[in-house]
């Protein structure tokens, strides 16, 4: 049997090398590459055609989640599987919806990212129990969620809220709405004085507990 081919990204040697020495321990597991940030993991995924791309969140260049949705449209056999120091349902949604295979967290143990990256390889989808269970939690709280709120926000306040728990840029929802960079973030302080919510990570944890969004959208 072929081993797993996998190609790491994270911004820092350390860790790749780290997860390096972790992985060349197991006989199915091969890494065939590795990139230091987003654009240069696009670049050696074209070349080598891995069947995991093992990959952190916040990188220069393109993140992790632009990678994950690039790949997602021109790559999607690739399999991508997220390795992340981040556990809130925002960041854990926004990878989903991206197209990532897998939520793993940094500091799970060796059994754990062995695991990840076999079910990913075999069109399964991962996510570390922690995660898990706050996907759980958010998801079934939508059933009680109140629709009141909304009923406070005009139809395109609502779009940009939709399209902001959608990962979208300022600049990308202006190109979306045909409206210019400073009315799309006129909008959204309107969004976070109505709503008294204060950051972008609340906004998209709002649009996930009332299910104005959805993964498989």
């Amino acid at each position: 049997m072929d081993p797993i081919r996998v190609l790491l990204a994270d911004d820092h040697a350390l860790v790749r090398a780290g997860i390096r020495l972790l992985l060349e321990k197991l006989p199915d597991i091969e890494v065939i590459a590795e990139a230091s940030d987003g654009h240069e993991a696009i670049r050696l995924v074209e070349k080598h055609q891995p069947h995991v791309l093992l990959t952190d969140i916040a990188m220069p260049g393109l993140n992790g989640l632009e990678v994950t949705r690039h790949l997602a449209k021109t790559l999607p056999k690739v399999r991508v599987l997220i390795l992340s120091m981040y556990s809130d349902e925002a960041h854990v949604f926004l990878a989903l919806r991206a197209g990532a295979a897998g939520y793993l967290l940094k500091g799970s143990v060796r059994e754990e990212l062995k695991m990840a990256i076999r079910a990913v390889a075999q069109g399964e989808t991962y996510l570390s129990p922690p995660v898990a269970k706050i996907t759980i939690r958010e998801y079934s709280g939508r059933v009680n969620a109140e629709p009141g709120p909304l009923r406070r926000l005009s139809p395109r306040q609502e779009q940009v809220l939709q399209l902001i728990a959608e990962g979208k840029t300022t600049k990308q929802i202006a190109l979306a709405l045909n409206i210019s960079v400073k009315t799309v973030e006129s909008h959204r302080m309107q969004l976070m004085e109505r709503l008294d919510l204060h950051d972008i990570a609340s906004l998209v944890r709002f649009a996930i507990k009332i299910g104005l969004v959805t993964l498989d959208g």
